[in-house]
């Protein structure tokens, strides 16, 4: 990757307040090699540009890793294993789960967890309905369905005392106007991306 690529990487992990060590950092560029590298046959992501997948796709997931405390992680939807792979990788002691029903999605999970060698995550490959495993301590959907949909797919996968974390775009309101009455907003807090000009917000829920 560029240097303009690290620059970017580096200062915005420094406005986010994350300090990374080297090997963090290492896995990070590795990752964003690899999403290019990757995207250029797979069509994984929208975002072309190496230096604007630093900032929508590695500083995005970044972005709420002071909400995630884990033990346990379920991604939904993963798609190309963002947010995941990223929180992952700032905190080793996470244990990760990737859950997306896309093939080539997956595939690209399981070569990213094997050449950036993070045994933290497991990749799997199923859709979140027949999806068996539960219990997870923190569920977190970056861009897989509107609020409604995600609690109600995902509610036998969290624990009891867990909790949801879904990053959303400006339209969150009418999405929060309609939460079911056994759900509770812990926080809904607005995400500063570091140059990233579009509004993102993180809502946090319990069950009630």
């Amino acid at each position: 990757m560029t240097s303009a690529c690290e620059t970017r990487l580096d200062s915005g992990l420094a406005a986010l307040g994350i300090d990374v060590d080297a090997t963090a950092r290492e896995r990070l560029l590795a990752l964003l090699a690899l999403l290019h590298k990757w995207n250029r046959a797979y069509n994984l992501t929208a975002v072309r540009d190496p230096e604007q997948m630093v900032t929508r796709h590695l500083l995005d997931s970044a972005s709420i890793a002071a909400a995630v405390r884990g033990p346990t992680l379920l991604d939904v939807g993963a798609g190309a294993g963002l947010p995941g792979l990223v929180l992952a990788i700032l905190d080793p002691r996470l244990a990760v789960t990737l859950l997306d029903g896309n093939g080539k999605k997956v595939r690209f999970q399981r070569q990213a967890v094997l050449e950036l060698g993070l045994d933290n995550v497991t990749p799997v490959q199923a859709r979140v309905e027949t999806f068996e495993h539960g219990g997870f301590d923190q569920i977190v959907s970056r861009a897989f369905a509107d609020l409604a949909t995600f609690l109600t797919l995902t509610r036998p996968l969290l624990a009891e005392d867990g909790e949801w974390l879904a990053m959303k775009g400006r339209d969150v309101d009418t999405e929060l106007a309609a939460l079911p009455s056994e759900v509770t907003l812990v926080e809904n807090r607005r995400l500063a991306v570091p140059g990233d000009e579009a509004q993102r917000v993180l809502v946090r829920l319990r069950r009630s």
